[in-house]
C-alpha cells in the first residue's frame, strides 16, 4: 500500500472543520478545484465517500469522521517528531532519569546538579527520591537510568559502583539532660526509637545493628524522611540514628553522639548492565562518579569496617591536635 499523503489528510481535516471547500482552500492557500481533487483522490484510495454536501456546507461521512480522527493522531505524532529533532538542533543532548536516596538528594546532589546544568544545559534531568529497594526495581525495569542507593546490592543484572562510606550517628533532643557520651545497642533500649519508614535502607541498618548484639529494637515511630525524623527528635519524641552528613553544626535543637560500635553505610551508584551508552547518560554518570571519595573501594565487609574505624580515629586525633 502506498504511503498516506499528509497534504491530502490536512485538506480533509480543513474541509471538515470549516464545513466548506472554498474556506479550506483559502486556509490552505489552494484553489477550490485543487481541494476537490485531493478529496476525490482520498476517496478513490479508500473506496468510500468521505465528504457529503448538505446545501452549501460540506460534512464528513462516518468513514470521513474516522479518517479525520486518525489524521489528527498522525499530525500530533508528526509534531512530536519535529519537536524532538528541533531539541537536538537547539543543543538538546538527551534525557537522563536519576533515582536517589533522600539523604544524597539533600546533602550531596545539589552541587552536582548545579554543575551539570551550567556545563551541559542541553541535558534534561529527571531526579526522583526513591528508597533503595524501589530504585533497584526501577533500574531493572528500565524506568530509571542511574540510581544512588545504599549497599548491599546483589543482582547480576546491575553494575554496582561503591562511592563513599557514610558514618551513622545518634541524635538526641538538646533538651534532654544527661545525654550519654556514646550510644550502644544496650543503651539504645532505654530510649524511644524513631526511624525512617521500613523500606528505607537506614531502617534496616539500624535494626540489624541492634539485632547483631542481641537487642530487640522497639521503634516508637516511623517517619517518611530524615528531616522529619530530626524534627521529631528535636521535639523530644525519642532518639534516632541517622547519617552524619544529615546533621549540620549549626543545628542547636539536637545533640549528636557517636555509636559504639560504629555503623557505616555505603552509598553506591547502580546502572543496568545492558544499558546502552549515550552522550547525556555518560556525562551524568561521570558527574555522579565524582562523588567518590576513595573510602568505599570494594573490599570484604570486615575490612570495610576496620578501615572506616581507622579513618574515624585518625580524624578524631587530628581534631585533638589542632
Amino acid at each position: 500500500m502506498r504511503s498516506l499523503n499528509l497534504d491530502q489528510l490536512r485538506t480533509l481535516v480543513a474541509v471538515v472543520e470549516s464545513m466548506s471547500f472554498s474556506a479550506a482552500a483559502r486556509q490552505l492557500n489552494l484553489t477550490q478545484p485543487a481541494v476537490s481533487v485531493q478529496i476525490r483522490e482520498l476517496e478513490r484510495r479508500f473506496g468510500v465517500k468521505l465528504i457529503e454536501r448538505l446545501g452549501r456546507q460540506a460534512h464528513a461521512t462516518e468513514p470521513g469522521r474516522s479518517l479525520v480522527e486518525a489524521a489528527q493522531r498522525i499530525f500530533r505524532e508528526c509534531d512530536a517528531a519535529f519537536d524532538t529533532m528541533r531539541r537536538y538542533c537547539d543543543g538538546w543532548i538527551g534525557r537522563v532519569r536519576i533515582a536517589t536516596t533522600n539523604t544524597a538528594l539533600m546533602y550531596l546532589l545539589p552541587p552536582v546538579l548545579r554543575r551539570l546544568s551550567l556545563e551541559h544545559p542541553g541535558i534534561e534531568l529527571h531526579v526522583t527520591n526513591m528508597p533503595t529497594r524501589e530504585s533497584i526495581e526501577a533500574t531493572l525495569d528500565n524506568r530509571i537510568d542511574l540510581a544512588l542507593v545504599t549497599m548491599p546490592v546483589d543482582n547480576v543484572r546491575l553494575v554496582v559502583t561503591p562511592l563513599r562510606l557514610e558514618l551513622m550517628v545518634a541524635i538526641f533532643s538538646a533538651g534532654i539532660p544527661g545525654t550519654p557520651d556514646v550510644l550502644t545497642p544496650q543503651s539504645a533500649l532505654s530510649h524511644p526509637l524513631l526511624l525512617e519508614h521500613t523500606r528505607a535502607a537506614v531502617h534496616d541498618i539500624v535494626v540489624n545493628w541492634l539485632a547483631q548484639y542481641g537487642e530487640t529494637p522497639r521503634v516508637r515511630m516511623h517517619l517518611g524522611t530524615i528531616e522529619a525524623v530530626k524534627k521529631a527528635v528535636a521535639s523530644n519524641l525519642g532518639i534516632s540514628i541517622i547519617p552524619e552528613m544529615a546533621v549540620s553544626s549549626l543545628e542547636t535543637d539536637i545533640t549528636v553522639r557517636p555509636l559504639q560500635p560504629p555503623i557505616f553505610r555505603t552509598l553506591a551508584l547502580i546502572e543496568h548492565r545492558s544499558r546502552p551508552s549515550e552522550p547525556a547518560y555518560n556525562l551524568v554518570r561521570d558527574a555522579l562518579l565524582g562523588l567518590r571519595d576513595g573510602s568505599a573501594a570494594p573490599m570484604a565487609p570486615e575490612q570495610t569496617l576496620k578501615s572506616a574505624k581507622s579513618a574515624r580515629v585518625s580524624k578524631a586525633q587530628q581534631r585533638k591536635g589542632r
